[in-house]
């Protein structure tokens, strides 16, 4: 199914965050999301669930590159700018996980979040990492 300009696909339900709302921009530099278009919203083909907002932290993409996804080294190839301590990146919601049983997990935009997330994070922990409450 084509998208429209705004990269949403037409006769599809707006997708909706973890809080129930709708699902807000993760960020447009760099441009994020499976769909590239800034939202972590997901699609059938979306196997790896790039669902979660994460503020990236050194941390974190030690961790990752550990595991072997380094996000830090640019791909031009790919169109990938690599990413660096602040930027926002949809991350796969299984990798938010691991990163967390390992004491590396990013902080979260809940409100960026979709909520296809919740089949591998709990909101409970999401929400431990959460920068956008209160």
């Amino acid at each position: 199914m084509p998208f429209d300009e705004t990269g949403k696909r037409p006769g599809r339900p707006p997708a909706r965050n973890v809080l129930g709302g709708l699902l807000e921009l993760c960020s447009s530099r760099p441009l994020t999301g499976f769909l590239r278009n800034g939202c972590c919203e997901t699609t059938p083909e979306d196997v790896g669930s790039h669902t979660v907002c994460a503020v990236m932290t050194e941390d974190f993409l030690r961790f990752s590159a550990a595991q072997g996804n380094d996000l830090s080294t640019p791909r031009p190839e790919f169109g990938f700018p690599g990413l660096k301590p602040g930027d926002r990146w949809c991350l796969c919601a299984p990798r938010w996980q691991e990163a967390l049983l390992a004491g590396a997990a990013p902080q979260v935009v809940l409100r960026a979040t979709e909520r296809g997330a919740l089949g591998h994070c709990t909101l409970a922990d999401l929400t431990r990492h959460a920068i956008d409450l209160g």
